[in-house]
């Protein structure tokens, strides 16, 4: 796809997003890999809703910003991810409803904080670790994911929201309606016996892929 092509991808699907009640007001932030190689990002505090093609940010692989309006600060996690996964070349970042309420539970398995009961959160997503609080912005927060990135394709911020990977812009954002529908079930069910599936289950839907 051409640049221009991508950005008005971009618009489109954040908009879907927006209108569907996955962000709310300035929150959250979208990044893809350009054919150039450089980045192409949404605004700092700019709702998923009314974003404009040709003012969307451009950074390089550096955060330095090359044109459009002053991106999020939260870019420098998103490039962490990108150094160091190659297979990465778009993230979402929200502040979903389930997922948020997810990230600001108690006792949440740091490895894992959704325990795998339907399939489609194992072919899309796999794993979800829990990245200790950090307040939004703090650079700790991008040497955390680097540290995880080459490993997994979605992350949970706790007390913040979830992190989402994928292939270009449509696969993360489908990974992270998956996500937060896998969310919304788990706190659903939550103090019901649940079925989960089995570590064999789960092993046969990674080979399977998506």
């Amino acid at each position: 796809m051409t640049e221009q092509a991508l950005r008005e991808e971009m618009v489109t699907l954040a908009r879907s997003m927006f209108e569907r009640g996955y962000a709310t007001g300035g929150a959250g932030n979208l990044s893809l890999k350009l054919p150039d190689g450089n980045f192409l990002t949404t605004p700092t505090g700019s709702s998923f809703g009314r974003l404009v093609a040709e003012r969307l940010s451009v950074v390089d692989i550096d955060g330095n910003h090359l044109s459009g309006d002053r991106p999020s600060k939260e870019i420098a996690f998103h490039l962490a991810i990108y150094r160091n996964s190659p297979d990465c070349n778009a993230i979402v970042h929200l502040h979903s409803t389930y997922l948020t309420a997810l990230s600001c539970l108690e006792g949440l398995d740091p490895d894992n904080a959704i325990k795998p009961f339907t399939p489609y959160y194992v072919m899309r997503v796999g794993q979800l670790p829990v990245i200790p609080y950090l307040r939004p912005g703090d650079p700790q927060i991008a040497t955390e994911l680097a540290n995880r990135a080459a490993d997994y394709r979605a992350f949970l911020l706790a007390n913040h929201g979830p992190v989402i990977t994928g292939t270009d812009l449509r696969d993360a954002v489908d990974n992270a309606e998956e996500l937060e529908e896998t969310a919304k079930l788990a706190l659903m069910l939550d103090g019901k016996a649940i079925r989960y599936l089995t570590d064999a289950e789960v092993s046969d839907l990674k080979g399977r892929g998506k």
